[in-house]
């Protein structure tokens, strides 16, 4: 009977370990990449081929237009990608306003498309949505005053991350301290 050991002659050859590989899929993405892959089929149906039309038209037009209007659709000719009809929701006091800087809010989409993609814009009356307002942030604790009482004594401190660590509890203390929540 044959044994299942290699004879003292041959050699059986090692085999090197693989580099692993990533099971399916490929790459991880990131959700912001993915975003766009998303709501395209969603925003080409309402007439929109750039959902970032929608997503920075205060860029476009300007934060005061904006508050007052936003774009509903894009209508091409059919077989085209140009010469189409923005279709824009007004607030009603505000129509006559943007009838009369309407030449200007289709500049300002072709230069963002780079391309003439509207040559008329249609309003509609009705609730706008004003965007969000990106300038009323809090400033961080960090920027915060220290109280002075507290101050004082934190500056003998000679271990810097000690000295930032205290800080940021003497911000918090005096924070409490302004809305009376001793």
């Amino acid at each position: 009977m044959e044994s299942d050991k290699p004879k003292s002659g041959t050699r059986t050859p090692k085999k090197s370990p693989r580099p692993y590989e990533r099971p399916r899929g490929g790459q991880a993405k990131a959700i912001s990449d993915l975003m766009p892959q998303i709501g395209r089929p969603a925003f080409r149906r309402f007439g929109f081929v750039q959902s970032s039309v929608v997503s920075r038209w205060p860029e476009i037009v300007g934060e005061i237009h904006s508050r007052v209007c936003t774009p509903e659709m894009i209508r091409f000719p059919r077989g085209e990608k140009s010469e189409g009809i923005l279709e824009l929701v007004v607030l009603p006091a505000h129509a006559p306003l943007i009838q009369q800087v309407l030449p200007e809010i289709t500049e300002r989409v072709n230069r963002f498309f780079g391309y003439k993609a509207v040559a008329r814009i249609k309003l509609r009356q009705g609730a706008v949505k004003p965007p969000e307002d990106r300038s009323k942030t809090k400033a961080p604790p960090s920027l915060k005053p220290i109280p002075i009482e507290l101050g004082d004594s934190l500056r003998d401190i000679g271990d810097p991350e000690l000295r930032a660590v205290l800080e940021s509890v003497a911000r918090g203390l005096g924070s409490q301290g302004e809305n009376g929540n001793n």
